[in-house]
């Protein structure tokens, strides 16, 4: 099992990134995977997380409609698609899975077994 995330930067407030993660060594129709986020002196913390086998999202209150999750079942990608950032949203964001269970709730509750590699994403003027 394999997850490499890719995609963060540098953004200014108000701008938008798209985070990839690169899933291998497993199918994207069946396991739980999301992605959660770490910033300096702080807890991971879950920001977004998919069923893979009924699509079912789950997000936290404070990205409830600035970002979503989908995936690209052909290619093995899960996106996460962020947009209004604030600086508040810059941290190195992670993906993880569970190939175990498929709630997406679950998921952003627990402690995944499977981690990539962390992608820094920075809001800033």
């Amino acid at each position: 099992v394999q997850l490499q995330a890719s995609g963060g930067g540098l953004v200014q407030p108000g701008g938008s990134l798209r985070l990839s993660c690169a899933a291998s060594g497993f199918t994207l129709n069946r396991p739980a995977i999301g992605w959660f986020r770490q910033a300096p002196g702080k807890e991971r913390e879950a920001v977004s997380c998919l069923s893979t086998n009924n699509d079912i999202t789950y997000y936290p209150d404070f990205v409830k409609g600035r970002f979503t999750i989908s995936k690209d079942n052909a290619r093995s990608i899960v996106y996460l698609q962020m947009n209004n950032l604030t600086p508040e949203d810059t941290a190195v964001y992670f993906c993880a899975a569970d190939l175990a269970q498929s709630s997406s709730y679950a998921l952003c509750h627990g402690r995944p077994p499977n981690w990539g590699q962390g992608t820094q994403v920075t809001v800033s003027s």
